[in-house]
């Protein structure tokens, strides 16, 4: 297949245009639920090992049967604090919402704040309660009490999409600027430059509201109970080996079914999984290096520009067939690269989109094209025999249902062979080009046709036409040929000059379009037989003035 027929400037053009309208789908995020899609399936079966030194210590249905109804006391907490530093765990998330005193027995907190200085390395959660009317967003702390002897307060806010599934967090968030790691962060301690999206929009634009930033894709170890579990009540009873509890990161949370937090992920949509695991996976992952960033919006529109504009660029070159194979899984594994192999997420779809769409109408394009192609004449551009019979039957099918007259002409070169042995035959072909296209100016109506035959044989279709006015038209194009002065030498009897034979009929039920052609074709033998350069009409009158 040929290249689309533009200079280069244009093709560039048109390739920019297309980038500039991929960058932007990009940028706007129009195609995300996609975009998700994709990111689903790149990473839901991606697993890995994770960081063995973890272990969630669950609040979970067993516990609630041989503990009582929640919430406990918090001296039950205490004591499970307790086996916890006597077994050595290195560092304890105490996932619990602790922003209120025990308005029953003050002695509790006190008790879990002894427990917590007594451990060290105890981290508690801070919860963002979003604004809601005239309240302001804020911060649900541990209280004073119990937040003093914490080593250290991380936030346990969780990113959800708009579709429900949780892929990513923020490392850092807090009340006017984002001053809290993430609770898994707290937990993993790593040392170093954060990574992730940063927002370089100033916080103070908003002092009294949530910011976030440090944002990061969670790459999960695996689907649901991934990590070591122990029951609560198990390791309160002392029925764990302490051996099983020393060194570990160890996180305390509630994983009964009806009373926690529930989250979908792209490792599973059949099984949820528990705030408590969530949090290990992010511990797990910073622990292992296994983040997973995401590309800045600006480089994000860009990459998706450029990918859609070298497909564009690609479909206007020889081999467009090969560019189009190629783009569509360039977009997908250009995705795919940089996430497996850089740990980056670039989101496909806007490119993938647009690319599909440039593809789309290149197609519709060159179909147009070929349909031109098989109807037209490839050295002139007009008709060609098979349109040109086409037409002539739809018009002569017209003309009998309106009761309009049917004018048919047809066209010789005359001495076009000695031009051409004269000349040559590239010289020859300049000359059937420049007639015809003034036989095409001289079909100046829309439903006007004009057809080449082959050779020097050319035709016009002229629908609702009388015979006065044909003459009209043959006259002014044997005129126009006249004057053209198409022999390039000084020879005499080189001259071009037009032969045509005018056929004119109104179509009813015994006329046929083959008779258009037999009268037309009688008359032009007869403006040869004359002695060329003129016309002759189906009513046997000739004219060589014209």
């Amino acid at each position: 297949m040929r290249p689309l027929t533009l200079s280069w400037p244009r093709r560039i053009v048109l390739a920019v245009l297309v980038g500039a309208l991929a960058a932007a789908a990009s940028h706007g995020q129009w195609f995300w639920k996609q975009d998700e899609a994709i990111y689903d399936a790149y990473v839901g079966s991606w697993e890995y090992t994770p960081d063995p030194r973890l272990l969630v210590v669950a609040i979970d249905d067993s516990s609630l049967q041989q503990l009582g109804q929640w919430p406990w006391p918090r001296s039950t907490h205490a004591r499970l604090l307790d086996r916890l530093t006597a077994a050595g765990s290195q560092r304890v998330v105490l996932d619990l919402l602790l922003s209120e005193p025990d308005r029953q027995d003050s002695a509790q907190d006190a008790e879990l704040a002894a427990a917590i200085r007594r451990n060290g390395h105890v981290v508690l959660p801070v919860l963002a309660a979003p604004s809601s009317g005239p309240r302001m967003a804020e911060e649900l702390l541990p209280i004073p009490l119990i937040a003093a002897n914490a080593s250290m307060l991380g936030h346990s806010d969780v990113e959800v999409e708009a579709d429900g599934v949780t892929r990513g967090l923020y490392l850092t968030a807090g009340i006017g600027s984002p001053h809290w790691p993430a609770l898994g962060l707290a937990l993993a301690n790593t040392r170093g430059p954060l990574p992730g999206l940063i927002d370089t929009r100033p916080p103070h634009d908003a002092p009294y509201q949530w910011h976030r930033n440090h944002y990061v894709r969670v790459r999960f170890a695996g689907p649901p109970d991934r990590f070591p579990q122990v029951s609560y009540a198990d390791v309160l009873n002392g029925d764990v080996a302490p051996e099983i509890l020393h060194d570990r990161l160890v996180l305390v949370g509630m994983t009964a079914s009806g009373i926690t937090p529930r989250l979908l992920t792209p490792t599973t949509r059949e099984r949820w999984m528990s705030g408590t695991e969530y949090q290990a996976n992010v511990a797990s992952m910073l622990l292992s290096g296994n983040v997973i960033g995401v590309l800045a919006p600006s480089w994000q529109a860009a990459l998706s520009g450029l990918l859609v504009a070298l497909c564009a660029l690609g479909l206007t070159l020889p081999r467009a067939v090969a560019s189009a194979l190629l783009a569509l899984p360039l977009a997908l594994l250009s995705s795919f690269v940089l996430l497996r192999a850089g740990d980056l997420w670039f989101a496909p779809a806007a490119a993938l989109t647009c690319m599909l769409a440039v593809i789309c109408a290149w197609v519709l394009w060159r179909i147009g094209a070929w349909r031109r192609q098989a109807n037209s004449d490839g050295l002139t551009g007009l008709g060609n025999r098979v349109r040109f019979e086409q037409t002539l039957q739809q018009e002569h099918d017209a003309g009998r249902r309106s009761g309009r007259p049917l004018t048919l002409v047809l066209i010789d070169v005359d001495h076009f062979k000695q031009h051409n042995d004269l000349h040559g035959h590239h010289a020859g072909d300049a000359v059937l080009r420049r007639i015809a296209n003034e036989i095409r100016a001289h079909a100046r109506r829309p439903r006007d046709m004009a057809a080449r035959f082959g050779g020097d044989e050319f035709a016009l279709v002229l629908p609702d036409t009388t015979s006065e006015g044909a003459v009209q038209v043959v006259e002014d194009l044997i005129a126009a040929v006249r004057g053209m002065h198409l022999s390039p030498g000084p020879q005499p009897h080189a001259q071009i000059t037009l032969s045509v034979g005018l056929y004119t009929h109104i179509p009813d039920a015994g006329s046929e379009p083959r008779h258009y052609f037999e009268g037309a074709d009688a008359a032009l033998y007869r403006a040869k037989a004359a002695g060329r350069d003129g016309y002759a009409t189906g009513d046997m009158e000739t004219d060589n003035s014209a």
